[in-house]
């Protein structure tokens, strides 16, 4: 469990760096409370998503990934991302180049956060 709840700590503060940065990409709410909960929100969503959906998704595509050299794998991410904004009302994404380079950040970001948070011990596994 905590392994996950490390994931979706990760997620959080990936996409709030994406928000912050990326055009096209907004975290919006009544007010800043309510801001941090639609994060929170689009995390937890994001989190699961790429845990439970994800894999299964990568199975089904796996002819066209293999074909594209793994490079449809972004477009799974991106429409991973986009699913997110439709699910959680505070997360809005505003054409799918958005979503698609928002998840290219995201994938990076929680790439980089995920080493860091990891142990050396942790990382040979």
């Amino acid at each position: 469990m905590s392994g996950f709840l490390i994931r979706v700590i990760v997620c959080f503060f990936a996409l709030g760096f994406t928000a912050a940065i990326m055009p096209g990409i907004s975290v919006e709410g009544d007010g800043s409370f309510n801001t941090v909960l639609a994060l929170g929100a689009a995390a937890l969503v994001l989190a699961i998503l790429n845990a439970i959906v994800r894999p299964i998704l990568i199975v089904l595509t796996l002819p066209i990934t293999l074909l594209t050299l793994g490079l449809f794998l972004l477009v799974l991410n991106s429409v991973l991302l986009w699913f997110t904004s439709v699910v959680v009302e505070g997360l809005v994404i505003e054409r799918f180049l958005s979503a698609f380079l928002g998840a290219i950040l995201v994938t990076v970001i929680s790439f980089i956060l995920n080493r860091m948070v990891k142990g050396p011990h942790e990382r040979k596994r």
